[in-house]
């Protein structure tokens, strides 16, 4: 019984020394964490855990001293983003634009860490099931995609309503992904290999892995290709 009210006040304290830290923090959405934020807040709930279920001798207050060690260093931290653009970027890292003027920026997807089947997942998280539907994307610190659509694209307000007929929605034919055919997206709209690679103007398949995507076009009958170089 002694073990259970040990854990149960220690819990209490627990909590309530991070309900304190993080109101003197300030609020931060989840999605908007960055890699610093992300760290610190893992090493404070971890501590936070061991002082609630530790049942050695180990004065509880030596776990606060550590917890209060991070909640410094964090209030350091963003003090120095403050003072100075170097070091937030040092720290947190800059956006990075993986798609500009309507094409993908390889080296800045690579720098990401994305491959193309998550900037299309993410794509698709935000309603556009075709990359060729963005003029810029950019991935935040957080780990968010910004994505401004094509003008065409953009949300329609009172004054820019006239007679619209709009287009049936299809999916993008996706037939290479990061150099690799997508042999079932041929077999869906009925080409081989020996058609893509006419239609790619390419023959071996070290062109073929220069190429991070090819999206067909049935209706004019055109591929849209974003090479690695």
């Amino acid at each position: 019984m002694q073990a259970v009210l040990r854990i149960l006040l220690f819990s209490s304290i627990a909590v309530t020394y991070l309900f304190v830290m993080a109101k003197l923090l300030g609020k931060k959405q989840i999605a908007q964490l960055d890699v610093i934020d992300y760290m610190l807040g893992i090493a404070v709930s971890s501590i936070a855990a061991e002082m609630a279920t530790d049942m050695s001798d180990t004065p509880f207050w030596h776990y606060l001293v550590a917890m209060t060690f991070f909640f410094v260093l964090n209030l350091l931290i963003i003090f120095l983003e403050r003072k100075g653009r170097f070091i937030k970027k040092f720290l947190k890292g800059v956006p990075l634009m993986v798609i500009y003027e309507g094409q993908i920026n390889y080296k800045a997807l690579k720098k990401s860490k994305m491959d193309i089947n998550d900037l299309i997942s993410k794509s698709r998280e935000k309603g556009y099931f075709d990359l060729s539907d963005i003029e810029y994307a950019v991935f935040e610190n957080s780990g968010a995609l910004s994505i401004m659509p094509k003008g065409l694209l953009k949300p329609v307000v009172v004054e820019d309503i006239e007679t619209v007929t709009p287009k049936p929605a299809k999916l993008p034919c996706y037939l290479v992904d990061d150099g690799n055919i997508t042999y079932s997206t041929l077999q869906v709209i009925g080409k081989n290999v020996s058609w893509l690679y006419q239609k790619l103007n390419i023959t071996t398949k070290t062109e073929l892995k220069n190429i991070i995507l090819a999206v067909y076009d049935q209706e004019r009958d055109v591929i849209a290709v974003s090479k690695k170089k």
